[in-house]
């Protein structure tokens, strides 16, 4: 495995942060100390400050999200199968990180909703290219265009909100009832 440059570790750092504390507690001078760069070092890559940062960071935390959910589909056949794959690691990941690692975007989409627009955005490419990781499985697997697009629709929906609960709750049923719900949901449509 190679060492990771500096822009990529102030990036996958800020993103952490922001997941755990939110875009207004995340500080510049933390992102810097604890990616172990300058603070010289932050202004060069990101010359348009936290701001940019925070948008290069959402988008990070929704590519890492993205390839989450791709691997919990490449690994099973089934969307009803994948769906509840992927929220039993979801929760499995939330406990091991202490009820602490959430959604990526989640933290920082709520905090700058009507306030930031840049990171609304990024935050609102990141939900749909989710969706469209959804959609596509479910297309795949012969469900109708307009069938898989409500469907990827409330997938989203309904990980993001167990997700939250599961943080808030510091319990796995969140997630596992989805699971299971989101399954039988998508059954339902075959």
């Amino acid at each position: 495995m190679h060492e990771i440059g500096t822009r990529e570790r102030i990036v996958r750092t800020t993103s952490l942060l922001m997941q755990r504390q939110g875009y207004e507690a995340t500080g510049l001078k933390q992102i810097s100390q604890e990616a172990r760069a300058t603070l010289g070092s932050v202004y060069h890559f990101f010359p348009g400050g936290k701001r940019e940062l925070a948008v290069e960071a959402v988008r990070h935390g929704g590519a890492e999200f993205a390839e989450f959910l791709t691997a919990a589909f490449d690994r099973e056949d089934d969307p009803a199968t994948a769906v509840l794959a992927c929220t039993r690691d979801l929760a499995r990941d939330l406990r091991a990180s202490g009820w602490l690692d959430g959604c990526p975007v989640t933290t920082t989409a709520l905090e700058s909703a009507g306030r930031v627009p840049e990171l609304q955005q990024a935050a609102e490419e990141a939900y749909e290219q989710w969706r469209s990781l959804v959609r596509d499985k479910l297309r795949r697997s012969g469900f109708a265009e307009d069938v898989a697009h409500d469907l990827a629709h409330s997938v989203i929906n309904l990980l993001e909100g167990a997700e939250l609960s599961a943080q808030v709750s510091r319990s796995e049923a969140p997630l596992e009832i989805a699971g299971r719900h989101l399954a039988r949901l998508i059954d339902s449509y075959r």
